[in-house]
């Protein structure tokens, strides 16, 4: 039997098979509308020529489109042009943050996130050499020593070289709803601000205030996770491991959706009291007690296969126990 048009929007991006995302389709946009979004990318002209609609009635949908995050901007040549969303994060996100959003859109997310979307990201190892987003540490875990810290492993210096900042709420919890960690978090960069600013879904911060949101997210716990990219910029979340889409299979299955960091933890035997503090700030039950413990005291120590080198468990460390060590080259972020 032939596809729908909300079927054809699924296989475009990558979700062939599942029956909530063209639910979710249906939900954001009519068919005259699935129909434009099939014909882009284009400039209005192209489009209105495609679809045999006039120009200005298809220069209105593309707007609206756009507001619904459906739709994105484009300037090739300088001339702007629209391209549907060409990913489920990109669907994802920008359809969450859309300001009419009703709650039964957001519960229908959250539906696909617990009963589908699980089976297609144990795929996504198989078919992506490099997980799209990394973690970076908390910039006062890093032992500099004799350390390279690159701009790219530090969410103060990404926040420091920005030329635009935004917030917008996390999407993961703005649906999940599985904890009362703060939602307005999402740190954006340079062109990803531009356009939550533009489609109005964030608010423009200083510096100052982009950094007070990361000392305010070490503290109650978030991990930072950017683009896995040697160029620092477009974003920086700020992780739970509930509502995280991410977090709790890599937690939960050991899946390879996010890179660790170039960093990891290392506790210092000496120091170590062994009061337990860094196990409980340890999403990835990366810290456990030593086999053999010193006098007096049981020891941590580092289980290196599963730490991801945030260094939020550093920075509670009442001994000043715990370092971040570089383990992994320069080269480790892709270029």
């Amino acid at each position: 039997m032939e596809k729908d048009i909300y079927e054809q929007m699924t296989d475009r991006i990558m979700l062939t098979g599942s029956k909530l995302i063209p639910e979710l389709f249906r939900m954001v946009v009519n068919t005259a509308e699935a129909e434009l979004l099939m014909a882009m990318p284009g400039t209005p002209e192209q489009l209105a020529e495609k679809t045999g609609r006039p120009v200005d009635a298809v220069e209105a949908s593309c707007r609206e489109l756009y507001h619904k995050g459906m739709a994105f901007k484009s300037f090739k040549g300088g001339i702007l042009g629209y391209r549907m969303c060409r990913d489920m994060l990109q669907f994802h996100d920008g359809t969450i943050l859309w300001p009419e959003a009703p709650r039964a859109y957001h519960d229908l997310w959250q539906r696909f996130m617990e009963e589908e979307w699980p089976a297609y990201a144990r795929l996504a190892p198989l078919v992506f050499p490099k997980p799209v987003t990394r973690v970076i540490p908390v910039g006062e875990a890093i032992d500099a020593g004799n350390q390279q810290v690159l701009d790219a492993d530090s969410a103060d210096r990404i926040i420091e070289n920005a030329q635009a900042l935004a917030v917008t709420r996390c999407t993961c919890r703005l649906i999940a709803h599985k904890c009362d960690n703060p939602v307005e978090v999402c740190l954006q960069v340079d062109n990803a601000a531009r356009y939550t600013m533009d489609r109005g879904t964030g608010r423009e911060i200083t510096k100052q205030e982009a950094l007070d949101i990361l000392r305010m997210c070490e503290e109650k716990g978030l991990v930072h996770v950017t683009m896995n990219r040697s160029h620092a910029g477009h974003f920086i979340c700020n992780c739970c491991s509930c509502c995280c889409q991410i977090l709790p299979l890599v937690i939960s299955e050991g899946l390879k959706l996010v890179d660790p960091s170039r960093y990891q933890a290392e506790i210092d035997a000496e120091r170590c009291v062994g009061c337990g503090t860094c196990v409980d700030r340890c999403h990835f039950h990366a810290i456990q007690p030593a086999a053999e413990s010193r006098e007096g005291a049981e020891v941590m120590q580092v289980l290196a296969e599963k730490c991801m080198g945030c260094g939020l468990c550093q920075i509670t460390c009442p001994e000043d126990a715990i370092s971040l060590k570089a383990v992994r080259p320069a080269d480790f972020i892709p270029a």
